[in-house]
């Protein structure tokens, strides 16, 4: 069956686009969760004309998310934590503590933006992320777990 995405869906699609998915996965889940609509020809018209409109507005939110990615591709971060005799974490270092040192620096990135491959990283070293601005614009940061 073919729905319209009414928002971005981690690993199916974004807001608007039109994606096949199979039929239980749809009626069930995400048409009644209110992430997605079926595609008739109606709906997808309208799902073109609300492209067509917002256009504009998407280039200058890609123009921003641009500029950010500038501002942090190069720079290494360090985040501080508690660390036992034998050099392993209390706890661990989670895309949270990314964001928070990612806002201090004057950016604003929320942690669901943020995936790391380790969910949860329980050693000291340096590791990296991703930070997904926009659908287009993805960016690899360095980060440094360091004793704190």
């Amino acid at each position: 069956m073919e729905i319209i995405l009414k928002q971005d869906v981690k690993n199916l699609g974004y807001a608007h686009d039109v994606v096949k998915v199979r039929n239980g996965y749809g009626l069930n889940y995400l048409i009644p969760n209110g992430l997605a609509m079926i595609a008739s020809s109606s709906n997808i018209k309208i799902n073109e004309e609300i492209l067509r409109q917002r256009q504009h507005k998407l280039s200058k939110v890609k123009m921003e998310a641009e500029k950010v990615k500038t501002a942090i591709e190069n720079v290494v971060l360090t985040i501080p934590a508690k660390v036992g005799e034998n050099g392993k974490l209390f706890g661990s270092v989670t895309t949270q503590q990314l964001a928070d040192v990612l806002k201090k620096m004057g950016q604003n990135i929320e942690k669901r933006q943020i995936s790391m491959k380790d969910e949860h990283i329980k050693a000291l070293g340096t590791y990296t992320a991703e930070v997904q601005l926009h659908r287009d614009v993805v960016v690899p940061v360095t980060f440094e777990v360091v004793a704190g």
